[in-house]
């Protein structure tokens, strides 16, 4: 069960324009914090990292997530294949499988030096909004790809269910990175299931251990399964710092800084 190429490309581009249409109107009608920098220099810089992933990705890794599951499928491989469950409780592990394993990989990502290099491009985004949840490094999305297609082989994930989750991925990164004011009712009651923007923004204090924490994308259990979890930033969400200490200028805004830091000798 899973839809054509062409059904998949419509279905993933109406899902990131709609959310990514709510989120930016909401931040324009709600936003929680001021901006540090002007939005369009960034905005400039984060879209351009998201073209550049998209045409280097089309050229060195041009296989998608689902294609592999297809062919993981066909092949009889990966541990669902030796087990006889319904189709819908497949999936349905299968996706919570693959966010907890892309968990590890966020909390890899921080504790690997060789990792934090290219992530810290991510990171360095002096504000938060929409946009920071596109901005990463050609080379970490190659990485993080290539990992995404070991997990889809170990696991044996059906193919519905990995294009169910790289949606739910999309979309989560853009509602949990954008600068909205949601109520605290709604966004205590949000968090116990999914990671809301508040719970997310954390992660990018210049505190370092609330930098390391927070890891989750979707699924906000496995932060407060693996003690990760922060519930509040120390200074508040109003006065608290976005992005790195080492970085508190005008260069995270730069596509070209962006592209070179990860290869600049600290």
């Amino acid at each position: 069960m899973i839809v054509n190429d062409e059904q998949q490309g419509v279905i993933r581009l109406s899902v990131f324009i709609g959310v990514f249409t709510l989120m930016a109107l909401l931040e324009l009608l709600a936003p929680k914090k001021e901006r540090a920098l002007p939005r369009t220099k960034r905005w400039v810089t984060n879209w351009s990292l998201v073209i550049i992933n998209s045409i280097s990705m089309r050229f060195l890794i041009p296989v998608l997530a689902v294609s592999v599951a297809q062919y993981v499928e066909q092949a009889g491989w990966g541990l669902f294949s030796f087990i006889d469950l319904p189709f819908w409780l497949e999936c349905l592990l299968a996706i919570i499988v693959l966010d907890m394993l892309i968990y590890w990989q966020h909390v890899a990502s921080h504790h690997l030096p060789i990792l934090w290099r290219f992530h810290k491009v991510h990171h360095a985004d002096r504000d938060i909004d929409v946009t920071t949840g596109a901005r990463f490094h050609p080379i970490e999305i190659g990485l993080s790809m290539l990992y995404k297609f070991l997990c889809i082989a170990i696991l044996g994930a059906p193919a519905f269910a990995v294009f169910v989750f790289e949606v739910l991925l999309n979309a989560s990164a853009m509602f949990n990175h954008s600068n909205v004011r949601l109520p605290k009712g709604l966004d205590a009651v949000v968090r116990k299931f999914i990671v809301t923007p508040d719970m997310h923004r954390v992660h990018h204090s210049i505190i370092v251990p609330e930098t390391n924490s927070n890891y989750g994308f979707f699924l906000s259990l496995w932060d407060r399964l693996f003690s990760s979890y922060i519930d509040q930033p120390k200074m508040g969400h109003d006065k608290m710092t976005i992005g790195l200490e080492e970085y508190q200028d005008d260069k995270p805004a730069s596509l070209l800084w962006s592209l070179k830091i990860p290869f600049i000798k600290q």
